[in-house]
C-alpha cells in the first residue's frame, strides 16, 4: 500500500539539482516519504541522520543497507551485521588502516596517483571519470588487497557493469554482475587456503584468521565481507573526483588558491567531501514504530540516511553552499557515524588528498567542456564529466 508522498525521486539530474531539493526538504520537511525506489524516508537534516545512525538498536542495517534496494545477495559484513557482530570484521580491516600502516602508504599512493593522473593531464584531459578516477581506486584495491593485476582488471570491468546497472535498475544484470564479484572473492580466499599468506599483511588473510569464541568466522560470511571490500572502495572515489574535479573548473580562483597554497589541501579536501558527499542513500530499516523529526516511522520502514544533504544543514554549517577554509564546525557524516562509520575512511582521505594536491600543483586551470552525466540513488556525483587539463604555464584561451 502506498502513502501519499511528500516528494518524488527525479527521473534526470544535474550537478546541482540534488541539493536544491534536499535544501527545500531539510526547511519543510526534513524527514520526508517517497513512494520511489521501494518506498523510503529521506532523512535529510544532521541531526536526525546522525541519531538513526547511531542508533542500531531501533534502526537495523541488517535488513535494507541502501536506497534503492539491492536484494540480489546475501549478507556482506561488517555493513550487513548490526553490533557486536559486525566487530570481528571491521577489526580484520582495521589493524591494517593503523596510524603506522597508513604513513607507509603515502609515498605509494603519490607515485600511484602520478601514474594515472599524468597519462590524463598529457593529452590534456578528458573524461576524467572513465579515463583517471575510475582506474584509481582499483589500483589502490588491488595494493591493499594484495591483488594479481588480472584479478584488479577485472574487478574494474565488473566494478563498472554493476555500477551502470544499479544506476538503470537493470536487475537481470545486477544480479549477473554481482555473481561475478562473488566469484573473484571466493577465488581469492581459495586462493589464500591454498597458499597462506600472515595475517598481518594480507586482509583476506587476517579475516581467515578471526577466532570468535575459539571458531573462524562463517565461511559464507567471510566471502559477503570480501565481496563488500572490494567494491565499496570503487564508485565512491569515482564519483567524488568527478565532483572536485567539476569543482575546481568552476571555481577557477579556488584552483588557484590551493595550487600557490598546498598547505591549504587537507582543509579544502574536508570542505568538499562536505559539499559533494558521494553517498546519499545508505539505509536503515525501523525495527519498531517510533518518530524521527516528528513524523511516525512503523517497523519495517526503510530511511535513506541522505549524508549529501546532513553535510549541507545549515543548523550545523554556517552558509552551508559555500566552499570556505575558515570552518569551525567539521561534524561531517561523509563517512557516516556510529556503528557502522567506514573503517576506510583514513585510507581514502589519503588517496583524495593527494589527488586535490596534484590535481591544482600540475594544471593552471580546468575546464568542463560538456555536460556532466549524473549517477543516481544512491551515489551522487558524475559518471561522466568532459574537462580540458590547462597546463601550468599553458596559453590563457586554450
Amino acid at each position: 500500500m502506498t502513502r501519499p508522498a511528500d516528494f518524488d525521486v527525479p527521473e534526470a539530474e544535474d550537478f546541482d539539482s540534488p541539493h536544491a531539493l534536499f535544501a527545500g526538504l531539510r526547511h519543510g520537511c526534513p524527514v520526508a516519504w517517497s513512494n520511489d525506489l521501494g518506498g523510503f524516508w529521506a532523512v535529510t537534516r544532521h541531526a536526525d541522520a546522525r541519531a538513526v545512525l547511531e542508533d542500531w538498536r531501533t534502526f537495523t542495517t541488517t535488513v535494507q543497507n541502501v536506497v534503492p534496494p539491492v536484494a540480489t545477495t546475501q549478507r556482506r559484513p561488517p555493513l550487513h551485521l548490526d553490533p557486536p557482530d559486525n566487530i570481528p570484521y571491521r577489526n580484520a580491516i582495521l589493524k591494517h588502516l593503523s596510524p603506522e600502516r597508513l604513513e607507509g602508504w603515502g609515498p605509494r599512493i603519490e607515485d600511484m596517483v602520478a601514474r594515472f593522473l599524468d597519462p590524463w593531464l598529457a593529452k590534456g584531459g578528458g573524461d576524467i571519470c572513465a579515463e583517471f578516477s575510475f582506474l584509481l581506486p582499483i589500483a589502490l584495491l588491488a595494493e591493499f588487497f594484495n591483488l594479481a593485476p588480472a584479478e584488479a582488471e577485472r574487478i574494474r570491468l565488473v566494478g563498472a557493469e554493476f555500477n551502470m546497472a544499479l544506476q538503470r535498475q537493470d536487475l537481470v544484470t545486477l544480479r549477473a554482475k554481482s555473481d561475478e564479484l562473488y566469484d573473484i572473492a571466493r577465488a581469492l580466499i581459495e586462493d589464500r587456503i591454498a597458499h597462506p599468506r600472515p595475517p598481518e599483511s594480507d586482509p583476506t588473510a587476517s579475516l581467515l584468521a578471526v577466532r570468535v569464541d575459539g571458531a573462524p568466522l562463517a565461511h559464507d560470511l567471510v566471502l559477503g565481507a570480501l565481496r563488500q571490500f572490494l567494491l565499496v572502495g570503487i564508485i565512491a572515489p569515482t564519483t567524488f573526483i568527478g565532483s572536485m574535479a567539476v569543482h575546481l573548473a568552476r571555481h577557477p580562483e579556488h584552483h588557484a588558491r590551493l595550487r600557490d597554497a598546498p598547505d591549504l589541501v587537507p582543509e579544502a579536501l574536508e570542505e568538499l567531501l562536505r559539499l559533494y558527499t558521494p553517498y546519499r542513500g545508505f539505509a536503515r530499516t525501523a525495527r519498531e514504530d517510533t518518530v524521527l523529526g516528528g513524523r511516525q516511522i512503523r517497523a519495517g520502514d526503510a530511511l535513506a540516511v541522505v549524508f549529501t544533504s546532513a553535510n549541507r544543514d545549515a543548523e550545523v554549517f554556517e552558509d552551508p553552499d559555500t566552499f570556505r577554509l575558515d570552518r569551525s564546525a567539521r561534524d561531517l557524516l561523509t563517512f557516516g557515524r556510529g556503528p557502522h562509520m567506514c573503517p576506510g575512511a583514513p585510507l581514502a582521505r589519503l588517496l583524495l588528498r593527494e589527488v586535490l594536491r596534484q590535481l591544482t600543483a600540475k594544471t593552471a586551470r580546468l575546464e568542463l567542456t560538456g555536460d556532466i552525466e549524473m549517477t543516481r540513488w544512491p551515489e551522487y556525483g558524475p559518471l561522466r564529466a568532459e574537462v580540458r587539463a590547462i597546463p601550468v604555464g599553458g596559453a590563457a584561451n586554450s
